[in-house]
């Protein structure tokens, strides 16, 4: 990693990421030749973040670098242009509603007023309880067909009425979370 200034000490993986989080990242860099390790950095941050509470922080990103023999600006770029990466803490539970413009058409910025309102926050923001982070979503979730629709931790909630928001929202567990 010639690309890494002489002053700039990386982090040892194992002493930043756990076990499960090597492991997956070695999962990862197997499905690819050993000379494409950099292929395996979508599913190598996906693996750390969830390690970390749904963020990543400058440690994580760099020590993914050292296990994909990767820049650390490399793996940075990355991070900071897919809108499936954070990059600063937010809420246990991750509420993307898509508002794009099949889902607009549909109603879903009803959708999204009526969870500003009821959890005082605006997208973007996260519960003062940290229980909910709102998401911006910029892109379409390609799920048309079910507008309005949102994803709760990876997973796709269509037909959305206010009603169904609440109970889907109402029930997540505090406990878990699959950001």
């Amino acid at each position: 990693m010639s690309t890494v200034p002489s002053d700039v000490t990386l982090p040892e993986p194992s002493d930043v990421l756990t076990e499960y989080s090597m492991a997956e990242i070695r999962d990862w860099m197997s499905r690819f030749p050993d000379d494409q390790k950099q292929s395996a950095v979508l599913g190598s941050l996906q693996a750390v973040q969830h390690q970390n509470q749904g963020f990543l922080t400058t440690e994580l990103m760099d020590a993914v670098a050292v296990m994909l023999e990767m820049p650390p600006i490399a793996v940075y770029e990355v991070a900071s242009f897919y809108s499936m990466f954070e990059t600063q803490p937010v809420g246990k539970h991750c509420v993307a509603i898509c508002t794009n413009i099949s889902c607009m058409l549909m109603g879903s910025d009803t959708i999204v007023d009526h969870v500003e309102s009821k959890y005082g926050i605006k997208l973007g923001e996260s519960t003062p309880d940290g229980k909910i982070y709102l998401k911006v979503e910029e892109e379409c979730l390609a799920a048309c067909a079910g507008g309005p629709m949102m994803q709760v931790n990876h997973k796709y909630y269509t037909d959305l009425s206010p009603e169904k928001v609440d109970e889907i929202l109402d029930n997540l567990d505090d406990a878990t979370s699959d950001h």
